[in-house]
């Protein structure tokens, strides 16, 4: 009898644990249900897969995902490459014969709203809202890290981080092309 009541003890242990714990591992399947959607660039090069980071920069990312839904950025090319970053979004670039104003023009209206995080750092990946001096004015350019910049850190949005694709990434060129860019949601395959 001894051994049968400290048995029941031991189920009655865990079954008051199980239902202390139990609202804790509910919060934490419903936290990560909410999970970033991903932007999609198939490139001349290659795929780059963006997991856009709504909890960091949330208008930012509903923008961008606005661009994206209306087709705004498919065939644009990236009109800026430096040693550190990589730069898409300005819609005089579908135009070969203007490149000397690729860089100058973006889409309308501005964002009109600056999103800066602490947390968020211009590392190798980082993506951001470029812009001509006022972070507000940012609109349908940006780029992306392919080295880490400290300096930048709080001077533009960070609102995606690339997740797959830094071969392509590392292998674009001036005026190569952005055949597609989608929304992946989360949870969605390809």
């Amino acid at each position: 009898m001894k051994q049968h009541s400290e048995w029941l003890r031991v189920v009655v242990v865990f079954v008051v644990a199980g239902a202390l714990l139990w609202p804790s591992a509910r919060r934490q399947v419903q936290a990560t249900e909410v999970a970033n959607p991903t932007l999609v660039l198939e490139t001349v090069q290659g795929t780059i897969e963006i997991e856009l980071l709504r909890g960091e920069a949330p208008e930012t990312v509903e923008y961008v995902v606005n661009l994206v839904e209306k087709n705004f950025y498919r065939g644009l090319r990236f009109h800026r490459i430096e040693t550190g970053l990589v730069q898409i979004g300005d819609p005089n670039s579908r135009n070969v014969t203007r490149q000397a104003s690729w860089g100058t023009t973006g889409a309308r209206p501005t964002i009109g709203i600056a999103e800066f995080s602490p947390a968020m750092r211009h590392v190798r990946g980082a993506v951001g809202l470029a812009h001509a001096g006022d972070p507000k004015g940012a609109s349908s350019q940006f780029y992306i890290m392919k080295q880490g910049s400290p300096s930048l850190n709080g001077k533009h949005t960070i609102f995606g981080q690339v997740r797959k694709g830094f071969v392509a990434l590392d292998k674009l060129r001036v005026a190569d092309v952005l055949k597609l860019a989608t929304i992946k949601e989360a949870g969605q395959t390809s």
